[in-house]
């Protein structure tokens, strides 16, 4: 007789909740601590002074001529590394409609690898604290910032120039003990990089994490401190800080959540853009020296060359071309409450190298010299206001630096400002919006929402450096 073995009970699967409060609660809490012992917040400026210490940092501006693995390609004219790997400099012709239709060229990076931007997370003492690095970036005025515990372009991490191992990339890469908090694509610069994104990720640690100098846990709070002064929190660490949910304590806005993404994607809708790159060779509008790529009106920008030495990179000493801005930004959102509730001033943005053509950029995003020759009716919108804002109108105010391993001194004012009235209409002009904050960080848990400029004042808020 055969005798047939039982089958196991039918189980269901185990469902869990779609959202997880209590880590926003949580991160939340971290924001409210501005004090920690690892290390105290009077002792971050003096770790980072001693990092600078530790390592030799030196960036010297040299000639196209001197770049090593560097060149202009003999038929295009594209600037471009010998291995085929990190990034080259294209030129780009964008024509935006559809009356009256605008063109123009200009240069722009070329880089379609996927970074990982990530933070680590791990609570001591009953506290979320954050895995923050001391890092050099070439471009970066004072050159040593702090950044995510992970900041790594696909090259890096695969070791394209064979420099060291990345640290602490394994709990981003899902092979380190830990559980994802946040993880989604998010553009870079749509001015200057050409359908770039990055991967933003906040990782929960488990079990114990190996300790370096060059790192140190922050609460959030710590970093907010960190953020009301200038050029100390880099760019990378700010997209990333932006994803963490603000707990929205009553839920009501000027708009709806499906009115603001019916405007949003009417916006998408009724821009026509085409942006195609073209050889790098005699874009019209800009020359080519031996130093540097510069447009024909001293305006916008230029691609530079620099010598870099790091000894605390993983690689200790290279040559890239950078981008140089003309002048310095500003960057700004009006804030006014409507309702008793914040809301702040969205722009819906054209960006050349934008994946989906349009994203959600401040009231305000723009450097003031490449304005100062046209006549107020043809300034931009809100620009004036911004720039002559003072005392109680503004809310915060600092400068911070730009994506420093591509762009070099590029920095901005960024601003939150208290506006009222007909300075800040409830019906603005087309192509703006009023928003609370919540919906913004609502809309960060997906792809290409916000661009970087936004996510740098929405850090601002989620790191509690901005109280509204």
């Amino acid at each position: 007789m055969t005798v047939r073995a039982e089958s196991p009970a039918h189980t269901e699967p185990q469902l869990r909740s779609r959202t997880d409060p209590a880590t926003s609660r949580r991160l939340a809490d971290s924001a409210a601590v501005g004090e920690s012992s690892m290390p105290r917040t009077d002792d971050i400026l003096s770790w980072l002074d001693e990092r600078r210490r530790a390592h030799r940092f030196d960036v010297e501006r040299i000639p196209f001529a001197d770049l090593d693995g560097w060149s202009f390609d003999e038929e295009t004219g594209d600037l471009r590394h010998h291995s085929g790997r990190f990034f080259t400099v294209r030129g780009l012709h964008v024509t935006t409609g559809p009356d009256p239709r605008q063109d123009w060229h200009q240069p722009i990076i070329v880089q379609p690898e996927v970074g990982i931007l990530g933070i680590l997370v791990k609570e001591f003492d009953g506290v979320p604290h954050f895995l923050m690095q001391a890092k050099m970036e070439p471009g970066n005025s004072n050159l040593l910032q702090i950044s995510p515990t992970v900041q790594a372009t696909r090259s890096n991490y695969t070791k394209a120039h064979n420099g060291a191992d990345v640290r602490y990339l394994e709990y981003f890469r899902g092979d380190g003990p830990g559980r994802v908090l946040a993880d989604v694509l998010q553009s870079e610069h749509g001015s200057w990089f050409y359908r770039k994104s990055n991967r933003n990720m906040l990782v929960e640690a488990e079990g114990d994490v190996p300790e370096h100098p060059d790192f140190r846990w922050l609460t959030l709070g710590q970093i907010g401190l960190l953020l009301a002064q200038d050029n100390l929190i880099n760019m990378d660490a700010r997209t990333v800080l932006s994803c963490i949910p603000l707990p929205d304590p009553g839920g009501l806005a000027l708009h709806s959540d499906t009115d603001l993404r019916s405007w949003f994607t009417g916006e998408r809708s009724r821009h026509d853009v085409e942006a195609r790159t073209t050889p790098l060779s005699g874009i019209p509008g800009w020359k080519r020296g031996p130093w540097s790529i510069d447009h024909e009106e001293e305006r916008y920008f230029s691609v530079v060359a620099v010598s870099v030495q790091a000894g605390s990179r993983e690689v200790a000493r290279w040559t890239q071309p950078l981008f140089e801005p003309k002048g310095l930004g500003v960057t700004a959102f009006l804030l006014r409450r409507i309702g008793g509730v914040p809301h702040v001033l969205v722009h819906a943005r054209v960006e050349a190298g934008f994946a989906e053509t349009v994203e959600l950029g401040p009231t305000v995003q723009y450097t003031p010299s490449n304005y100062a020759h046209l006549p107020g009716p043809r300034r931009p919108p809100f620009l004036d206001f911004a720039l002559s804002a003072t005392g109680d109108r503004i809310r915060y105010e600092a400068r911070h630096s730009e994506e420093g391993g591509r762009f070099l001194n590029a920095e901005s004012r960024y601003l939150f400002i208290d506006a009222e009235g007909d300075e800040a209409a409830l019906d603005p002009p087309p192509g703006y919006l009023w928003a609370t904050p919540y919906q913004l960080t609502g809309l960060l848990r997906h792809n290409h929402y916000l661009n970087v400029q936004a996510r740098t004042l929405l850090s601002c808020l989620t790191a509690g450096a901005v109280r509204l």
